[in-house]
């Protein structure tokens, strides 16, 4: 039950052969909802009275009687609004009860002369000048012995609840009370004692202070005394002086008043004669009235012109001002049309290059709608040949059902067969799915080895980059060699003598020396001839008759894929490249990411332990010795 409305309403009571009386009814409304067997709701409307218990009416609308209520009655609302209509009534009787002659009244009409287990009727009437109007009547039935007992019984227990609420609420306060007046009397006694200890306080500190302002007042008195007795010496010696001044001032008086009296006598002469000049000054300021009053008339005059001067003058400035306003106007009115105009071109522009771009859209879709129109035929024509087909198919069907009926006998002996294929076809399905597998497997390798083969060909073609740049960089190296080698040639052949045999190739280059002693049977290389060129320039002048001979050391280096690099070390001051033949040292650094070269040109020398300096040599390639690469010497 959903309660909307509960609260006493002043209701009208009419009894036949009774006179109206007012009392004071209680109206409760609730929605009652019904789910078993069939889910519905019921308006309940019940009449009670606070003061007499038994008093109780009750109503109880279903959807179907209120159909019979609005079509007896004319009603214009459903089901679903009537409550709230119903309470708005209610509402409105109860803004006008107090009233000496409201207009919304609730009628509660009975046919008895008592109200005693009678039907009642409640009336919504509204009176107006010329009639009662009865805008709803309800008519409510009187409860019987267990509606009373039960609504006795659910008052009983609201009254009981109440009470315990009330207990309850009382308990609490008590508490609350107990507790506020324990409190108010600890914070009592605190402040009782506060005021005793502010009482003793005050009073020690009244009689400090009035011990304090005794002595003072005592201080005092003496100071005044003294003070008074200064005052009357002083005043005694001001008195003296005062009296002895007032003497000198009358003295002073009396000869000032003598001089006065002679001055006295020359004023009244001098007097007498302005008397006589006044007069004549007098005739003479009766001409110049006469002449200012015509200056005034002549000033009022000019005055007069000037007000008509200036209000032109201030006309004009107005229509100065007016001009230039609207001048200022106009220029801002141009300002703001050459910007509208610019937006209007700009708009102009947006719009046309939409219209482009609709256009362009609609043609494409009257050529889509188009290509759609064709579809349509084409599937409409394809549609009628379906139906056709489906047509003999049905006829087909028919005649298939037929032999069917024959082959279900077939068709029980093939499906042992089936099954049997079934279990084949499902072990070569596993098979076919291993192979799928084994060959994403071989397709992963494949890509892999051909991600190594593109990073290979990368490779390849950098090592050919660099085998270029180093065969440039060798034959530039043999080119400086030989010019080196037969500059001091030319400049120490005239002071060699024997000892050492001279070879000279067809090109001119010196072969490189071969060392047989050492167990190496190949020529090495032209750089390191010629690094070991400085000792045999200082040994020769030791002794120049005798041979030189070359203290090699050749150090082995890592072997690569069928590479050997040697390197050939000289005496120690050539180990770090001392001389290094006009070149910067960079050239002669070694790198850890070089490629080593093979079949590159060498100059072998002619004897194997004696060497005589600046041979001349012959170039022959071997295929056998490899050399450090030109990249190692010259970065970049």
């Amino acid at each position: 039950a959903e309660s909307l409305f509960n609260r006493a309403v002043c209701v009208q009571l009419r009894c036949q052969g009774c006179e109206e009386r007012r009392l004071n009814v209680r109206v409760n409304i609730e929605l009652l909802s019904i789910s078993n067997p069939v889910h519905k709701k019921d308006l309940a409307v019940r009449l009670t009275d606070d003061t007499d218990p038994f008093f109780l009416y009750n109503l109880v609308i279903s959807e179907e009687d209120f159909q019979s209520l609005k079509s007896q009655q004319g009603l214009l609302v459903d089901f679903s609004a009537f409550p709230q209509k119903f309470i708005d009534l209610l509402q409105q009787c109860i803004q006008e009860q107090n009233k000496d002659i409201p207009r919304f009244l609730l009628q509660l009409v009975s046919s008895a002369s008592v109200l005693d287990h009678t039907p009642v009727s409640l009336n919504v009437v509204e009176t107006n000048p010329f009639k009662h109007l009865t805008h709803l009547s309800l008519k409510f039935l009187p409860g019987n012995d267990a509606e009373i007992k039960k609504f006795l019984a659910s008052c009983l227990k609201c009254l009981k609840e109440d009470k315990v609420m009330l207990e309850e609420k009382l308990r609490k306060t008590g508490e609350d009370l107990t507790r506020q007046l324990s409190y108010t009397q600890q914070s009592l006694s605190e402040k009782s004692r506060e005021l005793d200890k502010l009482k003793n306080e005050w009073t020690s500190y009244t009689t400090a202070l009035t011990n304090k302002h005794t002595q003072e007042l005592t201080n005092e008195k003496e100071r005044a005394l003294q003070a008074q007795a200064q005052y009357q010496q002083q005043h005694e010696q001001q008195k003296k002086e005062l009296e002895n001044l007032h003497q000198k001032s009358i003295q002073q008086l009396q000869n000032r008043l003598s001089e006065l009296e002679v001055i006295n006598k020359d004023l009244t002469e001098r007097r007498y004669k302005g008397d006589s000049t006044v007069r004549e000054l007098k005739a003479k300021l009766s001409g110049t009235e006469d002449e200012c009053q015509r200056a005034k008339q002549e000033v009022l005059s000019l005055r007069r012109e000037n007000t008509t001067l200036d209000a032109e003058c201030h006309e004009k400035e107005k229509l100065i001002n007016q001009l230039q306003t609207r001048v200022a106007v106009l220029e801002q009115e141009i300002k703001d049309k050459d910007q509208l105009v610019l937006r209007t071109k700009e708009v102009l522009d947006a719009t046309q290059e939409q219209k482009v771009v609709l256009e362009e859209s609609t043609e494409k879709k009257q050529s889509h709608i188009e290509k759609l129109e064709a579809t349509i035929k084409s599937l409409s024509a394809e549609l009628l040949k379906a139906n056709e087909i489906i047509k003999k198919l049905q006829g087909d069907l028919k005649t298939l059902m037929s032999k069917l009926k024959l082959k279900n006998t077939v068709t029980i002996q093939q499906e042992k067969l089936l099954a049997e294929k079934e279990e084949r076809l499902q072990k070569e399905q596993r098979e076919l799915q291993e192979t799928g597998q084994a060959l994403r497997m071989k397709e992963q390798e494949v890509c892999k080895l051909q991600e190594q083969l593109e990073t290979t060909m990368q490779k390849l073609e950098e090592s050919k980059q660099l085998l270029k740049t180093n065969e440039n960089v060798i034959t530039w190296l043999n080119k400086q060699l030989n010019e080196v080698q037969m500059a001091k040639k030319l400049e120490t052949s005239a002071s060699t003598h024997g000892g050492v045999r001279a070879a000279i190739s067809p090109h001119g280059v010196p072969d490189r020396p071969s060392f047989p002693s050492s167990g190496i049977h190949h020529p090495i290389s032209p750089l390191y001839a010629f690094q070991n060129v400085p000792e045999l320039a200082q040994n020769k002048n030791v002794s120049s008759q005798c041979p030189v001979q070359f203290n090699t050391q050749l150090s082995k280096m890592n072997r690569g894929s069928d590479v050997q690099t040697v390197t050939a070390t000289g005496h120690p001051a050539n180990k770090e490249n001392g001389d290094n033949l006009g070149l910067e040292s960079k050239y002669f650094k070694k790198k850890d990411d070089s490629i080593p070269l093979r079949g590159l040109s060498q100059n072998t020398l002619n004897n194997s332990e004696y060497l005589k300096p600046y041979l001349p040599t012959k170039a022959q390639p071997s295929p056998k010795a490899a050399v450090t690469p030109a990249s190692a010497y010259f970065p970049g």
